[in-house]
């Protein structure tokens, strides 16, 4: 990398390549001197990557904003190519819709206003175009309210770019800037509160959720810019540099940026019913999604003296940093460590990053992204942040009961993941009063799923021997998931045992899979019948593919016929599920990837899976383990990423349609070309095209050879499309089965819990204290901790929540995370939904929870 690359890359950071110099001003100094010394040979690539670097790392905005109006002293189009380059990029991703980009690039412009490059006033007039088109948005007779997100987040995008512009913009441009002030205001007025329950973190025991009694996101960022703007614009966390400039960056020439247009959004619906707009609402929040919904797992006293917009802004800056460095874990905690602010944000750091790894109705990244960056950061401050990790578990751990099922779940697996990396170290005991707690409470199950989790990342005997500070916990561990083979003993029916002993006999001898098959069919069904016969083959063959993944998938591709021969409708194929979980008993991972593997091999449906997910014996286990669970996620996951392979190999062929259509056109065009050159020339005395026949005879084989590819390029792009119709109809019809399961198994259970509405307000009376929460922090002395029981009594009068209770809570929170995570899929066929599956007589909490994950309104 070449020195001025270097210089603007490391710009603000504390490194070798500025010889260990701090100060802004110097490195600013330092960096303009060998940037300009290179302007003459590089400029446009000097222009490129400094743009590449305001993009990349927005943290470090007012320092290349600087850096830019420096350069325009030397250079005049330096400035004004950076200003029509960011004019363009914006108008692009305005049209994408990419909110990060329009978002960065703002405040990039900002900080270029600040720089005396760009006219205040143009930044005015780009605020008042997002804000116009917001207002418009809303306007039930002008705009489409449905698209109400949108809105919200060009209000945001412009309030966003205030704490790094707006003491400049109220010295420059008082009367401008107080009139896109009053629209803002006047935006506020007309905009409905967002009150998107459906993707709360927690779902408080009474019914409430995090946000009822707050405001939303777009309302507390207006109330915290409001609170600045009464402070004269006066903050820390964001940096001045061209402060220290000023003198010479007032000499400079400042440009007008052209106007950008706010792309035109999808009329409102025909049929302005609920459930179309609220398809229209549902795509909206897809593409303008909010970025963070605060946890608040720490209280005030932890994040020190800050103003309401310094919290603002760091997460603007560690979010940036986390989605703008994610492919180097390394940089990204580097600069998480480094941003510039003079005061300490460890557990501002640690809810933010938590946040994202319990965002709804996705995160931004895999959790293994999250996972690296925790333990980079442990690192990197080991003095402090293993400390505030430790904190926010316990923290989570308390309210556990409160936790969306489905955050539940990443926190298992980000917490088994997080231990695996720091030797399965925790302090055991302070948990081990959930022993004293019923099977079915939620913080007995966390700590049964977290050690279950790290059984499959480690052995069990290691597992154990890490919880001898809690020797009683091994009472929660998972069996040593050895296989259940039931013929390995002298136990059972002899003759079923000579009959697996027969066919090991065949598997080791490699018999062929049709001898096999003609073995089982022609002597042993008549025999024994099916039962027997699908018992002893699925045994054996299990047991013979139980040594390792590898085994098992080699038994299953060359058995696999044998498998689906026995197993030809759903009944039998549930019949070999249950065979499976059988033998596998033990090993809850096993039977995962097992049935994961037949269904990848077709030899069992996923209808097949729903209906044995919900078969008596796994139902009674859905309130105390993730097993059954996980077999659910893994069916409905592997239906739908099938249909999103099609779709991507269909985006593939269209492209190769387009080409191959090209290729023979072009052939075509040669070919006339070539004729339409052909010249007359007199053979025995009468004129004849001189034609070159070999030449003719190649363009036209390449005619017949570019239309072969292009029209068996149509043909596979149409065989494509059925088969993802096909798909796509299956995955909704295997999703009404799963709902049409879901209120079957929720009715029964409900009536049995003799009024659970009443008891749901009642449960609220045992919400834990939040001091008491709080008390269990860990310092850096690792000092004992006070056991805290959330459950509203002490471990010895257990947890006040039945059985049955707590099984419709468990369920119904499933119903709403597995609507949530599938809503795009679901809202086109909500009309059926409702009439087969949300009818009259459907218990209501089922039908709220349907709604809530839909994000729905429920009075509908």
């Amino acid at each position: 990398m070449s020195s001025w690359r270097s210089l603007v890359l490391r710009l603000g950071e504390k490194c070798p390549e500025y010889d260990e110099i701090t100060e802004h001003k110097d490195q600013i100094e330092t960096c303009l001197g060998v940037v300009c010394s290179e302007l003459s040979e590089s400029g446009d690539e000097i222009l490129s990557f400094l743009l590449q670097c305001a993009e990349g790392l927005p943290h470090k905005a007012p320092l290349y904003g600087t850096l830019v109006g420096l350069i325009n002293l030397e250079d005049e189009d330096f400035a004004r190519k950076a200003l029509d380059g960011i004019h363009g990029s914006l108008q692009d991703a305005l049209h994408d819709g990419n909110c990060n980009r329009i978002r960065v690039l703002m405040r990039f412009l900002t900080t270029l206003m600040c720089s005396k490059v760009l006219q205040p006033t143009s930044l005015i007039v780009l605020f008042e175009t997002l804000i116009s088109s917001a207002a418009t948005t809303v306007d039930e007779e002008k705009g489409n309210p449905c698209w109400q997100s949108c809105a919200d987040f060009y209000i945001i995008s412009v309030l966003s770019c205030l704490p790094w512009g707006g003491a400049e913009l109220f010295e420059q441009v008082p009367a401008e800037i107080d009139r896109v002030m009053v629209g803002i205001q006047a935006y506020m007025s007309i905009r409905k509160h967002v009150s998107d329950a459906g993707y709360s973190v927690f779902n408080y025991i009474d019914g409430r959720t995090q946000e009822d009694d707050e405001k939303d996101f777009l309302e507390d960022l207006w109330g915290r810019i409001q609170d600045l703007s009464n402070k004269d614009w006066k903050l820390d966390s964001v940096p001045r540099p061209h402060l220290s400039f000023e003198d010479q960056l007032g000499a400079g020439k400042s440009y007008d940026l052209g106007l950008v247009n706010c792309p035109e959004l999808p009329d409102p619906p025909i049929d302005s019913s609920l459930i179309a707009c609220g398809k229209q609402k549902h795509e909206a929040d897809l593409k303008y999604p909010l970025r963070i919904r605060r946890l608040q797992i720490f209280p005030a006293s932890k994040t020190g003296d800050l103003q309401p917009i310094d919290r603002f802004i760091m997460e603007e800056y560690l979010l940036d940093v986390l989605l703008f460095l994610n492919g180097c874990r390394k940089e990204c905690a580097s600069s998480m460590v480094g941003l510039p602010v003079p005061f300490r944000y460890e557990y501002l750091m640690a809810e933010t990053i938590f946040s994202q790894i319990l965002l709804l109705p996705n995160p931004p990244f895999k959790p293994v992204y999250y996972t690296l960056v925790i333990m980079d950061l442990c690192k990197a401050l080991p003095g402090a942040f293993p400390a505030v990790v430790a904190s926010a578990v316990r923290s989570l751990f308390n309210k556990i009961s409160d936790l969306d099922m489905e955050c539940r779940n990443r926190l298992v697996l980000w917490f088994s993941h997080h231990l695996s990396n720091f030797q399965f170290i925790w302090p055991w005991e302070e948990w081990s009063h959930v022993l004293d707690l019923p099977k079915w409470a939620p913080q007995r199950v966390f700590v049964q799923e977290v050690l279950e989790r790290e059984v499959r990342l480690s052995y069990w005997d290691r597992i154990k021997q890490s919880i001898e500070s809690a020797p009683a916990l091994e009472e929660l561990l998972p069996p040593k998931g050895t296989p259940n083979f039931i013929y390995s003993g002298e136990d059972g029916d002899q003759t079923e045992r000579d009959l697996s002993s027969e066919l090991s006999r065949m598997v080791k001898e490699r018999t062929m899979s049709q001898e096999m098959l003609k073995w089982v069919e022609e002597q042993v069904i008549p025999a024994q019948g099916l039962d027997v016969t699908l018992r002893v083959v699925a045994q054996t063959l299990l047991n013979i593919g139980s040594k390792s993944f590898t085994h098992l998938i080699t038994v299953l591709e060359r058995f696999g016929q044998i498998f689906s021969r026995l197993c030809s409708d759903d009944d039998k194929q549930i019949m070999l599920i249950n065979e499976v979980s059988s033998f596998w008993k033990n090993n809850a991972q096993m039977t995962a990837i097992c049935i994961d593997r037949m269904m990848g091999y077709r030899i069992v449906s996923n209808v097949a899976i729903i209906r044995w997910v919900f078969s008596e014996v796994n139902v009674d286990q859905f309130h105390i383990s993730d097993r059954p669970w996980e077999i659910l996620r893994n069916s409905i996951s592997k239906t739908f990423n099938r249909i999103a392979d099609l779709k991507k190999e269909i985006s593939s062929l269209k492209k190769g349609v387009e080409s191959a259509a090209k290729a023979a056109s072009k052939a075509v065009n040669e070919l006339e070309d070539f004729k339409s050159k052909l010249t007359l020339t007199l053979v025995n005395g009468e004129p004849v095209l001189d034609e070159n026949p070999l030449k003719m005879k190649r363009m036209n084989l390449n005619i017949e050879r570019t239309k072969a590819a292009e029209i068996s390029t149509r043909e596979s792009l149409e065989s494509k499309e059925v088969l993802v119709g096909q798909a796509i109809t299956e995955l909704q019809e295997l999703l009404l089965l799963l709902f049409k399961s879901f209120a079957r198994v929720l009715a029964e259970r409900i009536k049995e819990t003799d009024g659970l509405l009443s008891f749901l307000g009642e449960r609220a009376e045992m919400a834990v204290d939040q001091e008491d929460v709080f008390t269990m922090e860990l310092n850096a002395d690792d000092e004992q901790q006070e056991k805290s029981h959330p459950n509203g009594e002490k471990p010895k009068n257990g947890y006040n929540l039945g059985e049955r209770e707590q099984w419709c809570l468990s369920t119904l929170g499933y119903v709403k995370a597995i609507t949530r995570q599938y809503a795009s899929e679901i809202w086109p066929l909500v009309e059926k939904l409702d009439a087969d599956v949300l009818t009259e007589d459907v218990h209501p909490l089922f039908r709220d929870a349907v709604y809530s994950g839909l994000c729905r309104p429920i009075a509908s």
